[in-house]
């Protein structure tokens, strides 16, 4: 996703990023092994080595705190509250971490953006279509303050902040 200021209008662009990793956890969420390392097919004749393999309470349980921790930071880093905040748009991974994140945080569910019901989960794609959807919609206007959140493997998770 690019996103640039038209000449003229208010500030606006991304405002933090706040990005972590612990390679503690890669075991979570995990490609056991990757093509161009293994054979195309394993001992048992599958390919279910190349596909995305995930520790789910454990997963779940990690991408909920540490989401919700680091919206909370973007969101003190800004001198925010959550109450500033006109949409939030999450990677839509998982529909249960979307809500329990967006709860604990107090974020009523009218102001979060959810397309997993659509597409599933299209990994690294999912925010930059739920963006261009929710502008689509009329949900992103000039001005709009978005709280954008990741999870994802290896274990690595972030937050964004972005006046629109």
């Amino acid at each position: 996703v690019v996103v640039s200021r038209k000449a003229g209008s208010e500030p606006c662009g991304v405002l933090s990023s706040h990005i972590y990793s612990d390679g503690n956890l890669s075991n979570l969420i995990e490609v056991p092994k990757v093509i161009g390392r293994s054979q195309a097919c394993g001992e048992n004749g599958t390919q279910d080595h190349f596909f995305i393999k995930m520790a789910g309470g454990a997963t779940f349980k990690e991408a909920v705190k540490r989401m919700t921790a680091v919206c909370l930071e973007a969101l003190e880093y800004n001198g925010l509250s959550k109450e500033d905040v006109d949409l939030v748009i999450p990677h839509q991974a998982n529909k249960r971490i979307i809500d329990a994140v967006t709860e604990k945080l107090q974020i009523p569910a009218e102001k979060v953006f959810m397309n997993i019901h659509k597409y599933g989960n299209t990994s690294a794609a999912s925010i930059p279509i739920a963006i261009n959807e929710a502008k689509e919609l009329g949900r992103i206007q000039p001005g709009c303050l978005m709280l954008m959140m990741v999870v994802g493997s290896g274990l690595t998770w972030g937050a964004a902040v972005i006046r629109w």
